[in-house]
């Protein structure tokens, strides 16, 4: 906790990166424990109401005050239910379509949106360095996962599964253009994640509701222990980095998390799962790689023209 209780300070954003893409990077597989028993709208409830109690009280233990005024809540609350409450309904629905693989595949697609998006609600600059670092990043993660790709042609429930997991990209897209809106607006992140989550679980409570799901709960080891992971882990301390790093470099090269997410994950499943390389697939880390790099290294500074003879002394203010 000891990220979310500085709020990012101190952490570098490199240290932000890494952090949020190597959590999330494990959770593709965590939520595969909590489908099955409990419907996807109860757990992504269960998640965020988890989450947001923590983080309160964390907040409250550390004199963070929670109160905002009426004006932001609806700002806030906006950003809950599409980063946080319907967005997680919509990948947990598609994870039960095809794998969750294709799901962070098909997830990384956020780069773009937020690049595009970026600059319709903030007027970022739309540069060709970004979107060549885009077409690397998401190009490479398409190869890594090309054999899942291919099984997706085969129809059945696949194609729906595709579509939810672009759905929950743009909705998440959404949701970064409200958490850089609420931060212009002098939202604290710690604070007013504790808040979003808590409408998040709302706004997951609202789609059960109108599921008409059964309100259950699986009490086995393994949806626990997923539970918690996703909620303290996946949620707060990733939220936190991401949010944070948000707020340092802008939400575009902030979603290159979703390029280096799939490549974390295949390391992971490398070590405890037995997965087999190909030439293929590591092509696809080098191009993922490479389109992090690009997008993410400082730009170039332009070197100042240093005014020369006559030049000077036009160009020097008068004393």
């Amino acid at each position: 906790m000891s990220l979310a209780g500085r709020g990012g300070r101190g952490v570098s954003s490199a240290g932000l990166f890494i952090t949020a893409s190597l959590v999330w990077g494990s959770t593709w597989l965590a939520i595969t424990f909590q489908l099955g028993t409990v419907a996807p709208e109860v757990s992504v409830t269960y998640r965020f109401a988890l989450a947001a109690l923590v983080l309160g009280l964390w907040c409250r233990a550390t004199g963070r005050s929670l109160r905002f005024a009426r004006a932001r809540h609806p700002g806030i609350a906006a950003q809950g239910a599409t980063m946080f409450g319907v967005n997680y309904v919509v990948i947990y629905w598609a994870e039960q379509y095809v794998t969750s693989g294709l799901v962070a595949v098909l997830f990384s697609s956020i780069v773009f949106m937020n690049i595009i998006a970026s600059r319709l609600f903030f007027g970022t600059p739309l540069t060709a360095r970004a979107m060549t670092g885009a077409t690397l990043g998401v190009g490479g993660v398409a190869l890594l996962f090309l054999p899942e790709l291919v099984a997706a042609q085969s129809g059945g429930g696949a194609a729906l599964g595709i579509a939810l997991a672009l759905l929950s990209a743009l909705l998440s897209s959404i949701g970064n253009m409200f958490a850089v809106r609420n931060q212009q607006a002098g939202v604290p992140v710690l604070t007013g994640t504790a808040w979003g989550m808590a409408y998040g679980a709302a706004a997951a409570a609202l789609a059960a509701a109108a599921s008409g799901v059964s309100w259950t709960f699986d009490a086995r080891p393994a949806y626990v222990g997923s539970l918690v992971y996703l909620a303290l882990v996946g949620s707060i301390v990733a939220f936190i980095a991401y949010l944070t790093l948000v707020q340092r470099i802008g939400a575009g090269p902030a979603s290159y998390t979703g390029v280096a997410t799939p490549v974390l994950a295949m390391a992971l499943s490398t070590l405890l799962e037995g997965y087999r390389w190909t030439w293929v697939a590591a092509a696809g880390v080098v191009l993922a790689v490479a389109g992090n790099v690009l997008v993410l290294r400082p730009a170039p500074k332009t070197p100042a023209v240093v005014p020369t003879g006559a030049n000077r002394a036009r160009a020097s203010p008068r004393r």
